[in-house]
């Protein structure tokens, strides 16, 4: 990067960071430092629920999502709509009326101190592990600009995070995501309009998406249905999935997960939260669909210009000082060679669309798709190539690829702009992360199980302390982080694992009154097996999980409860309601 593209890097980060820390006086009480004294309104309350979700793995990784797999991605938020509106008049009234710090409060009131603590311990393990993927996120941007060791740049990341969530609190976060994500929506709008305008003179925007379509990566909706075929159930991304298994991803994340609940638990009134959500709901969908965008064309730019054999060019200069050198460099030739004759193509496929000669237009695009096979087995011997010279390299570079074309392309300044965005939207998501497992590891854990009445300030500086301890967990995650590929997938499948198990607990201790916590206690770590073994046997999408997680738990729990005695779970009761008095 160039001097003026650090000049906007640095400048942009601190600016956000310290007004963060500047609005984020409040009481040293947990009501301050978790929920901000319940000051702050929808739109406030908005922007931080949509920079919580959007991190930088979702600007960074999305594009290359779509550059690799086409927009069908965006089939994934297609459930979150009705999600919020359930929300609305579920969850949210109900947090609301019992005060509560974190969502998992409310379960020990409805069943017993072991629900609470399972669910919290759920919680807490997927948190903190995506957590530490985020932190990963954002270190490879670092680590490809100053050519430094992935591992110093985890550290890196990780520390200055630490530094303004530990001093700030909840509205550190919710102040400096309103920033970021000012920040973020320029930046992804210039970036988008640089995509088109660096196009050849003769190619429009409506020519780039007709190109983008042709060669299948505006394949925004997959409504093909055969519930006969194993495939169909294994396929990542349908409109089935999205609307189904998306919406109960949806309602365990925002109705359960401590760092969206915390989120709109600051709220003044559940009227602020209600509306929050539902502009959530309506904002996210064409919001990701246009980052995916982004990524489609970027697909269709190095259609017409030169595109490397790999996107990461760390790992290349590695295998360059290896004795597979020569060989990697001949199918570096044979990949530009391949793409001279892929450019030539796809300006007379441009040509002949706008001309609407389909005769032309079907023969170009059956050459191109041919083409592009033949890219992708040059390839396939580039990366067995990069795996002999360095058995642990990482050959998936989606991560990559909107980053190598933002570092390449865009004009100095704007440079700087696009990766202080990626830094801004990490820091926002993670930050409210930390926040989030230091609520619930106080609340739920600390000051219920281990210490119990000492004073506010106590458990005050005891949350700093913790959202220290977890940041650096998160770090030492981060550094297991590198062979996960897509990060935005691989953070939504870690999710999936546990957000049905807990939906389930929260649905049976809303909807089925007649079960106890016994039961649901059980129900729970049954199903939290079952589920990983489900997923560890590769047999369907990771998204499906989610309603497998959520309707074995009221199943399990409602057979459990047929063999628990009245007499023990009518005592519970009474010892519950005894410790209240």
């Amino acid at each position: 990067m160039s001097s003026i593209d650090w000049i906007v890097l640095i400048v942009t980060l601190l600016t956000v960071i310290a007004y963060g820390v500047y609005k984020s006086k409040s009481e040293k009480t947990l009501d301050g430092y978790f929920k901000g004294s319940n000051t702050m309104g929808w739109m406030l309350i908005l922007l931080s629920i949509m920079g919580t979700q959007a991190s930088a793995i979702t600007f960074m990784s999305a594009p290359g999502q779509a550059y690799t797999d086409g927009m069908r991605f965006v089939q994934y938020y297609f459930g979150l709509p009705l999600a919020m509106v359930v929300l609305c008049f579920t969850f949210i009234p109900i947090y609301h009326k019992l005060k509560v710090y974190t969502a998992y409060e409310y379960l020990e009131q409805r069943f017993d101190v072991k629900a609470r603590s399972l669910a919290s311990i759920l919680f807490l393990t997927q948190r903190a592990l995506s957590t530490g993927i985020s932190i990963y996120a954002p270190s490879i941007i670092l680590s490809s600009l100053m050519g430094w060791d992935i591992y110093l740049t985890n550290l890196v990341m990780g520390g200055f995070l630490i530094i303004y969530t530990v001093t700030g609190g909840t509205k550190a976060v919710t102040y400096t995501q309103m920033q970021q994500l000012i920040v973020v929506f320029i930046g992804m709008f210039l970036a988008g309009y640089m995509v088109v305008h660096m196009l050849p003179e003769n190619v429009s925007f409506k020519d780039a998406l007709h190109v983008a379509g042709k060669m299948g990566k505006l394949n925004v909706i997959e409504t093909n249905i055969d519930v006969t075929d194993s495939a169909w159930w294994k396929d990542k991304y349908n409109i089935w999935s999205g609307v189904i298994g998306g919406f109960f991803l949806a309602l365990s994340y925002f109705g359960t997960d401590q760092s969206q609940v915390g989120r709109y638990l600051t709220a003044k009134s559940t009227k602020e939260s209600r509306i929050s959500l539902l502009m959530n709901g309506m904002i996210k969908v064409p919001m990701q669909f246009l980052i995916l965008l982004i990524g489609s064309l970027v697909f269709v730019f190095y259609m017409f210009y030169q595109s490397p054999i790999f996107f990461n060019q760390k790992e290349i200069d590695k295998v360059l000082q290896t004795e597979y050198r020569e060989s990697f460099q001949h199918l570096q030739a044979q990949n530009d060679s391949l793409n001279t004759v892929r450019q030539i193509r796809t300006t007379e496929l441009a040509t002949a669309l706008n001309k609407e000669d389909e005769t032309n237009i079907d023969r170009l695009q059956a050459t191109l798709l041919n083409i592009e096979v033949e890219v992708k087995e040059v390839r396939k011997e580039a990366l067995a190539i990069m795996k002999k010279a360095d058995s642990t390299a990482d050959t998936n570079d989606t991560n990559y690829i909107f980053l190598y074309f933002v570092v390449e392309n865009l004009p100095k300044g704007l440079i700087g702009l696009l990766i202080a965005m990626i830094f801004l939207s990490a820091w926002g998501s993670i930050a409210a992360a930390l926040n989030s497992l230091s609520s619930t590891t106080v609340v739920d854990i600390y000051k219920r199980l281990w210490v119990k009445d000492k004073s506010e300030l106590h458990y005050y500086k005891a949350s700093k302390w913790f959202t220290f301890g977890w940041g650096i967990f998160s770090i030492a995650v981060a550094m297991f982080a590198s062979q996960l590929g897509s990060l935005i997938e691989a953070v939504n499948v870690l999710g999936s694992l546990f957000y049905g198990t807990i939906l389930g607990i929260f649905l049976v201790a809303f909807y089925m009154k007649r079960i106890g916590g016994q039961a649901v206690f059980y129900a729970a770590i049954v199903t939290e097996i079952l589920v990983i073994g489900i997923y560890i046997s590769d047999v369907i999408s990771f998204l499906w999980l989610n309603v497998i997680g959520c309707l074995l738990v009221l199943i399990i729990a409602r057979i459990i409860q047929w063999f628990v005695p009245k007499k023990t779970e009518n005592q519970k009761v009474i010892d519950q309601n005894n410790q209240r008095v």
